[in-house]
């Protein structure tokens, strides 16, 4: 072995051998523990503005940017996270690092509610927090944003490394059975969101958010407790060496900046196999298509909820469904189309393929990237039905006033996106760990998670630009009576610019070359 590999050495096993280790009764344990890791995190994620502005007291616009600026670290930490596991701690000890965190992180807005409870107050003052106790809570909040950062990536590659292909390693076909896994890991954590945003925000808004912090603390005490209980079954991997992965990424933002001793890097980025050059170069094309996708799909989230917000929402009689609520339909989808896939359509498409995974992962994301377009053109279609119904109705000055038009209109879009995501997000999960090399795993999953972290300040802007232009000519297209507004418009160029984002992706994952099986080093 030359001295400048980047080694990935396995753990030393103690008291088993490595034949014996990995497989799928390593990676059941793992699928378990994002299962109960999602309920507590989503647990405090999912109402946390509603802590924020009750009793802690914020003001609503504090309150959403804290929350903003909170959810934007919780998604450039996996990057953080990442890097530290495949470079110094490996990926084993950086989810155990997490469980600690999170045990911390959640223990305190626990202890701080219960003593909050426990103070004296007249119920029609409202609450006031000291700056020292939002300290405390901001504290708390960032220490789980940074357990997070540990545990996505790392827990999730963990788990894929339980079927690469060893001396003596599993047998069978490991790349099909990682590719499930995938689908499986999705859909664990999507039964994590599903029940956290539905049962344990029932608990916090009705018996308290002592109770509620306790459960999700509960469910990281077992979630740690599982992954404990699988230690001996893992199949571990040592960091590579970190100075070498430093030295080449310092080589090539000398060569990007165009520096004075760029010259002499070239020397050494030419002395990297096509594998590193594949990665740096080659997965920006689909980490920027991909890109595209996240900043129009991130409507299901926003827009797609307020358009539903002015529906019909009564369900038989005295029921009317949360506008929020409609999110679910998209972890619903997931929970039902994952196992279809996997158990259903790659056995038939077995028949008919000769790749071991049936489709590749860049077929599974364009297909994915292809269903997005419907959802738009769906909602396009029902929002300009709305629109006249308000018309015909007279009740483009009355936002106030239910739209007569049943909420189930909007309820094909929401699952239409979700059956995108199917392909789409476990594809790009799966991409980017597979197309990094062996030792950097955990932070290609983080390069993946970025997507969805950078999506939002895209999305951000390109509603802040049309709402400045639009409303220069009369209302804007987001005017906050809907029924003046335009959605329909704003729909429709998202629909055009997923074409123009479909297009790209298909012509750069054509020339895109694959990573070679059994190429996981970087060699100077």
């Amino acid at each position: 072995m030359e001295s400048g590999q980047l080694l990935r050495r396995p753990a030393p096993s103690a008291g088993s051998e490595p034949s014996v280790r990995g497989g799928w009764r390593a990676a059941f344990y793992l699928v378990v523990v994002a299962f109960l890791e999602r309920l507590g995190f989503y647990g405090v994620q999912g109402n946390l503005i509603m802590y924020l502005t009750g009793p802690l007291g914020m003001p609503t616009a504090a309150a959403a940017a804290g929350v903003n600026a909170w959810a934007g670290t919780v998604q450039v930490l996996p990057l953080v996270g990442a890097l530290a596991a495949d470079t110094r701690l490996g990926r084993y000890r950086a989810v155990l690092a997490a469980g600690v965190l999170y045990l911390l992180s959640l223990g305190m807005p626990t202890a701080s509610s219960a003593l909050q409870a426990a103070l004296p107050h007249s119920a029609s003052s409202p609450p006031s927090t000291s700056p020292a106790h939002l300290t405390f809570i901001y504290v708390a909040l960032y220490l789980l944003a940074l357990a997070q950062g540990f545990h996505r990536p790392c827990a999730e590659a963990l788990g894929g490394d339980q079927f690469a292909l060893r001396d003596g390693g599993d047998p069978g076909s490991p790349a099909a059975s990682r590719s499930s896994y995938f689908n499986w890991f999705h859909f664990s954590i999507s039964w994590g969101y599903a029940t956290s945003t539905t049962v344990l925000s029932y608990v916090e808004d009705n018996a308290g958010w002592t109770a509620g912090f306790g459960a999700c603390w509960a469910m990281m005490v077992l979630s740690l407790a599982v992954f404990l209980l699988g230690a001996r079954a893992y199949r571990a991997e040592e960091p590579v060496d970190a100075s070498r992965f430093v030295e080449t990424a310092r080589a090539w933002a000398a060569r990007f900046f165009r520096r004075k001793d760029a010259t002499s890097t070239e020397r050494l980025l030419d002395r990297q196999p096509e594998e590193v050059k594949g990665v740096i170069v080659k997965l920006l094309p689909i980490w920027c298509g991909a890109m595209v996708y996240a900043a129009v799909t991130s409507q299901v989230y926003t827009l797609f909820t307020k358009q539903g917000s002015t529906l019909d929402r009564r369900l038989g009689t005295g029921l009317v469904v949360p506008p929020a609520a409609l999110q679910c339909l998209i972890s619903f989808t997931f929970i039902t189309m994952l196992p279809v896939y996997d158990r259903i359509l790659i056995p038939l498409a077995k028949k008919y393929s000769k790749n071991t995974c049936c489709i590749t992962t860049l077929q599974r994301i364009g297909i994915g990237l292809v269903i997005s377009v419907i959802p738009m053109i769906v909602a396009a279609l029902v929002e300009m039905r709305r629109l006249r119904i308000a018309r015909d109705y007279g009740l483009v000055d009355k936002p106030e006033v239910t739209i007569p038009m049943s909420v189930w209109w909007v309820v094909p879009q929401f699952i239409l996106s979700g059956l995108a995501d199917v392909f789409t997000i476990v594809g790009l999960q799966e991409f980017f760990y597979d197309q990094v090399p062996d030792g950097l795993r955990s932070l290609g999953l983080a390069l993946y998670l970025s997507i969805f972290g950078i999506r939002s300040f895209i999305n951000s802007f390109l509603v802040y630009a049309i709402d400045k232009v639009t409303s220069r000519e009369g209302d804007s297209w987001f005017s906050n009576n809907l029924n003046r507004g335009h959605l329909d418009y704003f729909y429709w160029l998202l629909a055009v610019l997923n074409v123009f984002g479909l297009a790209a992706y298909l012509y750069f994952s054509r020339v895109y070359a694959h990573k070679k099986k059994g190429q996981g080093l970087l060699v100077q």
